[in-house]
């Protein structure tokens, strides 16, 4: 008598398969959250320029990814390119360049802005040659501790500090770190500029 070696092994069924496929999409849904979740929360989000306030630096439209985490580890540097919320209505996000630090103070006088400080008493004019419109106006300013004044680099089609006064540190959510559009203006630290 002769065995049979040709065993047939049962097939799975449709649904068995369905589960089967099912069960592996959402593992692999649970890991992809596990990863993006964390990193959209703490570390860097996604921020879509909205009007000529920083022009020519960016234009309307642009998306840019925040780097969050700087701000948790370090302290905001003159120069900077922020993101924030809007000190008048924290549902909104404004993006602006960091020109006062705290404990200083700020002339913004004849199309120009000093900086008075302790290392510099006598205070010293910003060289910014990322601003394209040279005529622009303002006051004197002071900031305190955990205070920044920023504006925009096109001065005279921005909400700044000049009009609402100064940020608090609390507000900031981070520093623009990358331009992703246009590809054609695709960079790393768009914008900053260091005094």
């Amino acid at each position: 008598m002769e065995n049979n070696l040709n065993e047939q092994v049962p097939t799975q069924t449709k649904f068995q398969k369905f589960l089967k496929d099912g069960w592996d999409l959402l593992k692999f849904a649970v890991i992809a959250l596990a990863i993006v979740i964390p990193i959209r929360l703490w570390i860097a989000q996604p921020f879509v320029v909205s009007g000529e306030s920083m022009f020519p630096t960016f234009d309307n439209g642009q998306y840019l990814i925040v780097d969050e985490i700087s701000y948790i580890l370090g302290t905001p540097h003159r120069g900077d390119v922020v993101v924030f919320r809007y000190p008048g209505d924290t549902k909104r996000f404004f993006i602006k360049r960091i020109i006062g630090l705290p404990n200083e103070t700020i002339s913004v006088k004849n199309n120009e802005v000093t900086i008075i400080n302790k290392e510099h008493p006598e205070g010293f004019k910003l060289n910014e040659p990322y601003i394209n419109e040279k005529n622009f106006e303002g006051s004197e300013y002071k900031t305190k501790n955990g205070e920044y004044f920023v504006m925009g680099d096109n001065r005279n089609r921005s909400s700044d500090s000049r009009y609402w006064g100064v940020l608090p540190k609390k507000l900031l959510i981070g520093k623009a770190f990358l331009r992703l559009l246009p590809v054609s203006e695709v960079s790393y630290l768009p914008g900053a500029y260091k005094q």
